[in-house]
C-alpha cells in the first residue's frame, strides 16, 4: 500500500510541474486569442450582409424560439451559478475575476444564428463557462489548512486558467449577428440579457412534460451528485436535459390540441429516448457505486477528478449524445395539430332524445344516493348542481328519479321543473301543476306568471330542476341571493352560469353504466320474462350497449318486434348498430379536451383484448411501470395519481367502470366498444402496439422496434409464430423486431402446459440475443406455469412483474438482480417459499404474495430491507419469522396483509410483536390480519386501538379477538370493515354506527354470538352496504326509521335464528334485500 501512495504522489507532482510549464505559455497564447478575437469584431459586417439577403420565408421560426429556449435555460442557470457565488464567496474570483466578467459579458450578448439556428457553439462555450464556475465551487469547498487540500486547491485552480484560456479561443468564432429593428413582433430576436431572468423551466402539473422529463431531472442531479464525473460526461448529460427542457413549452402546447398519426408516434419516440437517458445515467451510477466500494484511492480521487482525468470519457457521455441527437432530430420534425379544413370546431349537436320508457331507479341508484345526499345538507345558501354526461347517459332520466323522490318532495316544499324551455311543471307539496310557457305568452300572462313563481321560490325552500331549458336567467333573479336552502339543478352541460354562481356550482358526473346496471335496466325497459336461455346473453347485450343508457333502451326496442329466441337476439346482436353519432361528443372532448398524458392512458386499454374487464388495479400498476404518470410532490404516490386519472376517465364518459367494489370503489373496467375500435386504429398507426402483418407502421421515424408486445393468441400477428413456435424461430430472428420492447404482456389463459413452455421459450431465445434489454413490463398473469429461464435476471429495467393466477411453484433465484423492480405480483400461485435474496429488490414497492399457499419468506436479520415497500400482502407468519428488529423496520407500509399461525396451548410473543409494529406504521391505510391453528381454524387475535392510525380506511379481522373493546377503537376515516371468527358477546352495532365514514360492514360467521342487534337513530350515515352472515344465535334485530339512511344493499346468509326483518327497511326504495335461508 506504501508503495502505492508513493505511486500516486510522484504523478500528482509531475502533472503539477507539467501544468506549471503550460501556465507560463499562458500569455503568448491569449495575446493570439484577443488578435483572432478583433479579427471576429470585423467579420460582423459580412453578418449582417447575410442577415439582410436571408430569405426569412424559409426560416422555421420554431425551431428557432426552440434553439433560443435552450440558450435561455442554459445560460440562465451558468449565470445564476455565478452570481450566487460572487454573492457567498466572492474571494474565489481571485486572480481570474476579470477573465470570468469578460466572458459572461461577451456569452450574454451573444445571438442565436437564424440562417442555420443551430447554437451549439454557443452552448459548447457556455458548458464549458458552466465548468469552470463548478470548478470555482469546489475551490471553496476544498480543506484549506492540510497538505492534500492544498495540493487540491493548486489542481484545481490551474485546470481553471487551462479551461479558461480554452473557453477564450472559441469566442471570437461565436455568430454575432446585429440588431435589426423588425416590425413584425414574431421576428424579434432579443437579446439574451433581456430575457435571462424570465420564467425558466418549471415543472408544472401533472402533463406530458412532466412524465416524460421529470425522470430525466431526477436521474441527472443524482449523476452531478457522484463528484468525480469527467466534464465531458457532465456536458453530455446536460446537454440532453436542456434540450428536454427547451422542448417543454411545445409538449405543453400539444396538451390541448388534436394530434395525428405522426404526433403520437412522435411522442412515444421522445417518451423512449427519455426511458433511454434515464436507464443509460442510472446503470452508470450503479456502476460507479461499485467501483467507489472498491477502490484503494479513496478521497484521493477527489483532486484529479477537478481535471476529470480519473474517468476518461466514458459509454455515458457517448450514449448521451447519440440521445441528444435524436431528440434533435425530433425537434427538427416536430408534430403540428391537426388542421381540419371544412370542418367545424366543434361537434355537431345531438338533439335530446326523449323515450317513454319510466325512469329505472335500479340502474341509477348510486347517482340517486349521491344527488340526494348533496340535496339535503342544511346548507342555507343557493346552490346548482349540474349533471354531466354525454347525451343519452341519462341526464333527464337521474333529474325526474330525484324531482320525484319521496324525501326530495319532503324537503322541498316548492318545486320546479322547465322542459326544453316551453313546458313549465309546478308542485307545491304533492300538488301538481302543468303550464305550457307558449300559451302564457299568447294572452299576455307571461309576465304575470313569473313573479308569482319568483315570489313563491324565494318564500318557500324550493328544487328548481331545467332540463334543456332556457329558463335559467329569470329564475336567477329572484333565486341567487336566497338563504332557504333552495337548490337548482341543470342538465344542459353547456349552460352558462354567472361568475358568482359558478363558485356555488358543484357537478354531478354521470357515468356510463356498470354491467349489472346495464342489465337491470335492460330487463326494465323490456317489460317482459326473460326466459332462461335468453339470459346467456347477458353478457354480450351489456358489452354491446356500452354503458350508454339511450343504447340499452334502443336494442330493447329492436329486440321487443323480435322472437324470444337463442337465434333472433343473437342476429340483432351482431347487426346492431352502436350509433357512432351519439360518442362524436366524446370523441371530441378526447382530442381536444384530454390532456395528452391522459391521452396516452387511454391508449392503454387498446392492449387488451376486446369485452377483456380490466381490473383496477392491474391497470394502475402498469400505467406506473412505465411511467405514465408522475406524483406531483411527495405526499403522493405515483399510484394516487394514476387512480386519479382513472377515475376522470370514467367521470367524463371514456371509460366504463363495469363492475365495482362492495364500498364503491372501482374494481373493474373497460373501454367502450365504439371508442376501442377508432382508439385501436390510432394506437397500432401510432405504434403504441406491438407489431401486426397488416398494421406495420412507416410513420416511425427511422426506428421499426417493437415497443409493447402483446400476444392475443392471434395468427395474423406475427409475434404469435415467435412466441408459439409454429415456424423456424432462433435467437438472431428475433433481434429486428424485439430489441426495444418496453412491455410484454400475454393473454394466452389456456389451462394446459403448453402456454407456460411456450412463453418460457421465447423468452431464452429473446433473451439469448440481447432481446428486451430495455423490458419494463413483464405481465403474465393468468398465463399458466410460465416456465421463467435463470437468464431472466439480464432483465435489470424490468419494474414490473406480473405472475398472478399462473399457479407456479418457484421463481429463479435471479430475480434478485431486477434492481428496478416496483411490483412483484405472485398472488394465487403456489410458491411456498422465497429466497432471502429477495430483499436485495431495493426499489420494490408491491409484494403480492398467496394466503392458501402460506407463502414464506427466508429472512435473516441482519437482512437490507427495500425502505420504499408500501404493499406486503400474503405473507404466511410463524415461530421462525423475524418480526422484531426484522419486518418491523418496514414502516412506509400502506398495505398490509398477513396470516399468522398458532399452536393450540403454546405462547408465542409473535402476535405482540405484529401488533407492535402494526401500531408504527402511520402510513398505513388497508389492514388484514388472520389467525388460524394448526387446522386453519381462526385462532386468538391479538389487536390493540387503531384510533392512532388516522389514515387507515379498510380492516379485516379473522380470529376471535382478545380485546373486544377494540371495536369501540377504530379511526374514523375507515371506511371498509369485516369481522369474522371475532366472537363478540356485546351487540357491535352500538360502538360501530359511530364511525361516520363506514360505507361497508361485513359481519361474518361467528363474529357476533348474541341474540339482539339494535341500530339507533342517526346511527351509520354512510353505510350501503351489510352483510350479516352464518350469525346463528341472533333472533332480534331492531332498526330505527331514522339510521342507516343510505343503506342500498343488505344480505343475510344463513342466519337461522333471525325469523323476521325489521320493518323499517322492508319500504326504501333505494334498498336491496338478499336473504338466504339455511341450507337444508
Amino acid at each position: 500500500m506504501e508503495c502505492l501512495q508513493g505511486f500516486f504522489w510522484g504523478f500528482v507532482t509531475y502533472k503539477f510541474i507539467k501544468m506549471v510549464r503550460e501556465y507560463s505559455a499562458r500569455k503568448v497564447r491569449e495575446e493570439e486569442a484577443w488578435r483572432t478575437m478583433t479579427e471576429g469584431r470585423n467579420n460582423e459586417e459580412e453578418a449582417e450582409d447575410m442577415w439582410h439577403t436571408l430569405d426569412w420565408d424559409k426560416v422555421d421560426w420554431a425551431v428557432v424560439y426552440d434553439a433560443e429556449d435552450w440558450v435561455k435555460i442554459v445560460l440562465s442557470r451558468v449565470i445564476e451559478k455565478l452570481y450566487v457565488l460572487r454573492i457567498q464567496e466572492p474571494a474565489v474570483f481571485a486572480g481570474v475575476e476579470e477573465d470570468i466578467e469578460w466572458t459572461r459579458r461577451e456569452l450574454m450578448n451573444a445571438r442565436v444564428s437564424c440562417y442555420d439556428y443551430s447554437p451549439e457553439e454557443l452552448m459548447e462555450v457556455a458548458y464549458d463557462f458552466e465548468d469552470v464556475i463548478d470548478d470555482l465551487i469546489i475551490l471553496r469547498s476544498a480543506p484549506k489548512q492540510s497538505k492534500v487540500g492544498n495540493w487540491e486547491r493548486c489542481l484545481v485552480l490551474i485546470g481553471i486558467h487551462k479551461k479558461l484560456e480554452l473557453i477564450k479561443s472559441k469566442i471570437p468564432s461565436l455568430p454575432r449577428l446585429p440588431v435589426m429593428e423588425v416590425h413584425s413582433a414574431s421576428l424579434i430576436n432579443d437579446s439574451i440579457e433581456e430575457r435571462v431572468w424570465s420564467d425558466i423551466f418549471v415543472i408544472g402539473g401533472q402533463s406530458v412534460a412532466n412524465t416524460v422529463v421529470s425522470p430525466v431531472e431526477e436521474k441527472v442531479s443524482a449523476l452531478l451528485s457522484q463528484g468525480a464525473i469527467h466534464p465531458i460526461t457532465k456536458k453530455a448529460a446536460m446537454r440532453v436535459l436542456d434540450k428536454l427542457r427547451s422542448l417543454n413549452a411545445f409538449l405543453k402546447g400539444l396538451e390541448s390540441v388534436e394530434l395525428d398519426d405522426y404526433g403520437m408516434i412522435w411522442t412515444e419516440e421522445l417518451t423512449h429516448l427519455c426511458l433511454s437517458a434515464v436507464t443509460a445515467i442510472n446503470h452508470f451510477i450503479n456502476k460507479t457505486e461499485q467501483l467507489k466500494r472498491r477502490s484503494w484511492m479513496g478521497n484521493s480521487r477527489r483532486f484529479l477528478s477537478a481535471f476529470g482525468k480519473v474517468k476518461s470519457p466514458d459509454k455515458l457521455a457517448v450514449e448521451m449524445d447519440k440521445i441528444y441527437a435524436k431528440i434533435q432530430n425530433l425537434s427538427i420534425h416536430r408534430p403540428k395539430p391537426v388542421n381540419r379544413q371544412g370542418q367545424s370546431t366543434t361537434p355537431k349537436s345531438i338533439p335530446p332524445q326523449p323515450t317513454t320508457q319510466e325512469p329505472d331507479l335500479v340502474s341509477f341508484g348510486d347517482d340517486v344516493h349521491g344527488m340526494i345526499s348533496r340535496l339535503l345538507t342544511e346548507d342555507k345558501s343557493f346552490r346548482v348542481i349540474s349533471i354531466m354526461g354525454m347525451e343519452g347517459i341519462g341526464r333527464t332520466t337521474l333529474a325526474k328519479l330525484i324531482f320525484n323522490h319521496k324525501a326530495v318532495i319532503h324537503h322541498f316544499p316548492f318545486g320546479v321543473w322547465t322542459s326544453d324551455g316551453c313546458r313549465l311543471l309546478l308542485r307545491n307539496k304533492e300538488k301538481m301543476v302543468e303550464s305550457d310557457l307558449d300559451q302564457l305568452l299568447a294572452v299576455g300572462s307571461y309576465e304575470e306568471e313569473m313573479q308569482r313563481l319568483n315570489a313563491s321560490s324565494i318564500k318557500n325552500r324550493s328544487l328548481i330542476v331545467l332540463d334543456h331549458s332556457y329558463f335559467l336567467y329569470e329564475m336567477l333573479q329572484g333565486l341567487q341571493d336566497t338563504l332557504n336552502g333552495s337548490r337548482m339543478i341543470l342538465t344542459d352541460t353547456k349552460t352558462w352560469l354567472p361568475p358568482n354562481l359558478q363558485m356555488k356550482s358543484d357537478p354531478h358526473p354521470l357515468r356510463l353504466r356498470t354491467d349489472e346496471e346495464s342489465w337491470a335496466l335492460f330487463t326494465h325497459a323490456l317489460k317482459a320474462i326473460i326466459p332462461s336461455e335468453l339470459r346467456k346473453l347477458k353478457d354480450e347485450i351489456a358489452k354491446r350497449c356500452g354503458g350508454l343508457p339511450l343504447l340499452i333502451v334502443k336494442l330493447v326496442e329492436e329486440l321487443s318486434h323480435k322472437d324470444a329466441t337463442i337465434e333472433e337476439w343473437s342476429t340483432v346482436l351482431q347487426q346492431f348498430n352502436h350509433d357512432r353519432q351519439l360518442w362524436s361528443n366524446t370523441l371530441y372532448k378526447i382530442h381536444n379536451e384530454l390532456s395528452l398524458y391522459m391521452r396516452r392512458c387511454l391508449f392503454y386499454f387498446t392492449l387488451f383484448p376486446q369485452d377483456f374487464d380490466i381490473p383496477a388495479r392491474r391497470l394502475i400498476a402498469l400505467w406506473v411501470a412505465e411511467g405514465l404518470v408522475q406524483p406531483k410532490g411527495d405526499n403522493e404516490t405515483p399510484e394516487d395519481v394514476a387512480e386519479r386519472c382513472l377515475n376522470l376517465l370514467i367521470a367524463q364518459g371514456m371509460v366504463q367502470l363495469t363492475k365495482k367494489k362492495l364500498n364503491g370503489n372501482v374494481k373493474m373496467v373497460r373501454l367502450p366498444d365504439v371508442l376501442r375500435q377508432y382508439w385501436l386504429s390510432k394506437s397500432q398507426q401510432a405504434t403504441f402496439l406491438g407489431v401486426h402483418t397488416n398494421t406495420r407502421s412507416k410513420l416511425s421515424l427511422g426506428t421499426n422496434k417493437v415497443r409493447r408486445l402483446i400476444d392475443h393468441l392471434d395468427k395474423e400477428d406475427i409475434s404469435f409464430y415467435h412466441i408459439h413456435g409454429d415456424c423456424n424461430t432462433t435467437s438472431t430472428s428475433l433481434t429486428p423486431y424485439y430489441e426495444g420492447v418496453l412491455s410484454f404482456l400475454s393473454f394466452d389463459t389456456r389451462k394446459e402446459s403448453k402456454p407456460g413452455e411456450e412463453v418460457g421459450n421465447f423468452l431464452r431465445l429473446g433473451i439469448s440475443s440481447d432481446c428486451f434489454l430495455w423490458l419494463l413490463v413483464l405481465d403474465l398473469e393468468n398465463v399458466f406455469r410460465p416456465k421463467l429461464p435463470e437468464a431472466i435476471g439480464k432483465l435489470t429495467q424490468l419494474r414490473y412483474l406480473g405472475l398472478r393466477s399462473t399457479f407456479l411453484e418457484t421463481v429463479p433465484s435471479s430475480i434478485s438482480k431486477f434492481q428496478n423492480l416496483r411490483t412483484l405480483d405472485m398472488k394465487h400461485t403456489s410458491i411456498k417459499t422465497l429466497p432471502n435474496s429477495i430483499w436485495k429488490l431495493q426499489q420494490l414497492r408491491h409484494l403480492y404474495l398467496t394466503e392458501s399457499s402460506r407463502s414464506k419468506l427466508m429472512l435473516q436479520h441482519d437482512a437490507t430491507f427495500p425502505s420504499t415497500l408500501q404493499t406486503l400482502c400474503g405473507l404466511y407468519i410463524d415461530e421462525e419469522t423475524p418480526i422484531s428488529d426484522g419486518l418491523d423496520r418496514l414502516l412506509r407500509i400502506r398495505k398490509l396483509g398477513l396470516t399468522m399461525s398458532c399452536k393450540q396451548g403454546v405462547m408465542s410473543l409473535q402476535p405482540m410483536a405484529v401488533v407492535y409494529w402494526v401500531l408504527k406504521l402511520n402510513q398505513l391505510r388497508s389492514l388484514r390480519l388472520k389467525s388460524i391453528d394448526e387446522n386453519n381454524q381462526p385462532w386468538e387475535l391479538e389487536l390493540k386501538p387503531l384510533v392512532s392510525l388516522v389514515n387507515l380506511s379498510y380492516i379485516y379481522l379473522l380470529g376471535q379477538l382478545r380485546n373486544p373493546s377494540i371495536t369501540s377503537q377504530f379511526p374514523y376515516s375507515l371506511i371498509d370493515l369485516t369481522l369474522s371468527g371475532s366472537g363478540l358477546v356485546e351487540d357491535p352495532m352500538r360502538s360501530l354506527e359511530k364511525l361516520p365514514n363506514l360505507r361497508s360492514l361485513n359481519l361474518l360467521a361467528k363474529s357476533y354470538l348474541g341474540k339482539k342487534m339494535v341500530c339507533l337513530v342517526g346511527g351509520f350515515p354512510q353505510l350501503c352496504v351489510l352483510k350479516l352472515w352464518k350469525l346463528e344465535l341472533l333472533e332480534e334485530w331492531n332498526v330505527d326509521k331514522r339510521s342507516l339512511q343510505a343503506l342500498r344493499f343488505l344480505e343475510i346468509r344463513f342466519c337461522t335464528s333471525l325469523k323476521l326483518l325489521p320493518a323499517e327497511l322492508l319500504d326504501r326504495t333505494l334498498l336491496k334485500i338478499e336473504v338466504i335461508p339455511a341450507r337444508v
